[in-house]
């Protein structure tokens, strides 16, 4: 799968996303009234196209490379990586790992996801994106 497929797959598989793209990268933000205040736009999911000053830890500007990136709850997060991983390879294709910068936030990713994760990243998909509704769904209630 390419990144412009997995855009293509959350766009129509996900309802009320908001997918601003910046430095090529884009960033899937549960938002279907585009009211939350900056402050709450978290991504549920991102996909980086290239490495940045800030992020290069997954080699991206080689051919065919990208990294999609899940936030998950701290349980499940737990339940795929109960110990705290040493040694990643984060140049690992096609192989679930914790987020090089954002593992203690509890995500996780995967360079160029294909036949290996392709169920488990849409599962993650699903879980991250009702994370999400779920959260925005308690800013509103709480909102004035």
């Amino acid at each position: 799968m390419t990144a412009d497929e997995m855009i293509r797959y959350i766009h129509a598989t996900f309802a009320g996303v908001d997918a601003p793209e910046a430095h090529g990268d884009t960033f899937f933000i549960y938002d279907p009234q585009r009211d939350l205040p900056d402050v709450r736009r978290m991504p549920f999911a991102t996909i980086v196209t290239g490495d940045h000053e800030y992020d290069n830890f997954s080699a991206l500007d080689r051919p065919g490379a990208w990294r999609l990136s899940v936030g998950l709850t701290r349980d499940r997060y737990a339940q795929l990586f109960p110990t705290v991983p040493v040694d990643v390879d984060h140049h690992a294709v096609d192989t679930l790992l914790p987020h090089p910068v954002y593992a203690p936030q509890h995500w996780v990713c995967v360079v160029a996801p294909g036949e290996n994760t392709a169920d488990l990243v849409r599962e993650l998909l699903v879980e991250a994106y009702a994370f999400a509704v779920r959260k925005y769904d308690n800013h509103r209630r709480r909102k004035p």
